[in-house]
């Protein structure tokens, strides 16, 4: 790959949406594609529609642990490595299948996951704070919100 001049023209982008990604593996990838010559990566993420194809109300919690999962392999990670964080959020599984996670009831999920990544992690703070912005009294991340 360094021999070819690939690594000078892209940058890889890795891929997980996992509550519970593989922290170390992703570190020793990234290592890898350094060793490839390759200068930069990017992390892709999901703040909804990631977690089944009828799946209609967004789990903010599988989202928020991801995210802070991503910033975890980030700390462990060189700190000129990273170039940037996609948060994706998938509308369907395949362009035959019905709509998944309309972004209505994604938008608590996606404040979360923007301020956790914003703010280096999440806390009861942020929480309120994410409240305070979407107007709401309780903000549900282990259960669906009503």
């Amino acid at each position: 790959l360094s021999e070819s001049g690939v690594p000078q023209l892209v940058q890889p982008m890795i891929w997980d949406y996992a509550a519970d990604l593989d922290v170390e593996g992703k570190v020793h990838l990234i290592e890898k594609y350094r060793r490839c010559g390759f200068s930069k990566v990017w992390f892709a993420s999901a703040f909804k529609g990631a977690t089944g194809v009828n799946q209609s109300l967004t789990l903010i919690g599988h989202h928020l642990k991801n995210h802070l999962q991503w910033l975890e392999v980030a700390s462990n990670s060189p700190a000129d490595v990273l170039e940037g964080i996609a948060l994706t959020g998938w509308q369907r599984y395949d362009h035959f299948s019905v709509l998944c996670e309309l972004l209505p009831v994604a938008i608590p999920s996606l404040a979360v996951c923007l301020q956790a990544l914003k703010n280096g992690g999440y806390s009861e703070k942020i929480k309120e704070n994410v409240e305070k912005l979407l107007g709401m009294s309780n903000l549900e991340t282990d259960t669906f919100m009503r």
